[in-house]
This record gives C-alpha cells, structure tokens and sequence, in this order.
C-alpha cells in the first residue's frame, strides 16, 4: 500500500501525518510506504491512499485520489479511525 501524506510546504504537518501513519500501520500490522510531500509535489503520485488536512481539500479533492482529510494532526486516534475506514473500503 502507497500512502502520500500532504501540506502546503511539505515540512511540516505532512511529516507528522507521515509518523502517525507509520505508527498506524505498524499497530494494525499493514505493510505500506509512507511518503511525505508538499501539494504541488502530489500530481503524478501513485498513491492508494492521501492523508492530509481540510485545508488542502478544495486543492486535492478534483485530482481522483482516494483522500483522508483530518482536522487535528496529532490527534493520533481520530486519524486512526478515518484512515481504517478508508482502509478496509479500499480492501472491499
């Protein structure tokens, strides 16, 4: 599984959704890359899944990526329950 985490910048909050995540799937025993990158970076990413933030929605939600926006990044649990959701919808 291919995971893109996104910001803005690509420093900052896509590097802290990247260790959620890799925490993530280590606890729920998937195996997947996780990559950190900016907004403009994503187009042309191969990814099964993007985890980013509401206020990239309206940048991101026209590119046909399968997307996980969170409202608070180090809010580990929530994003935990979305990005297994969306998870086990794309294993369906």
């Amino acid at each position: 599984m291919n995971i893109v985490t996104v910001c803005g910048m690509g420093m900052g909050t896509s590097l802290i959704l990247k260790m959620n995540m890799d925490d993530i799937l280590k606890k729920n025993g998937i195996k997947g890359e996780v990559e950190a990158c900016d907004l403009g970076s994503l187009v042309g990413k191969v990814a099964d899944l993007v985890v980013t933030t509401y206020e990239l929605k309206s940048q991101i939600e026209d590119k046909g990526y399968n997307t996980v926006y969170v409202k608070n990044v180090i809010d580990k649990k929530a994003i935990e329950e979305k990005v297994m959701e969306a998870i086990n919808n794309l294993n369906k």
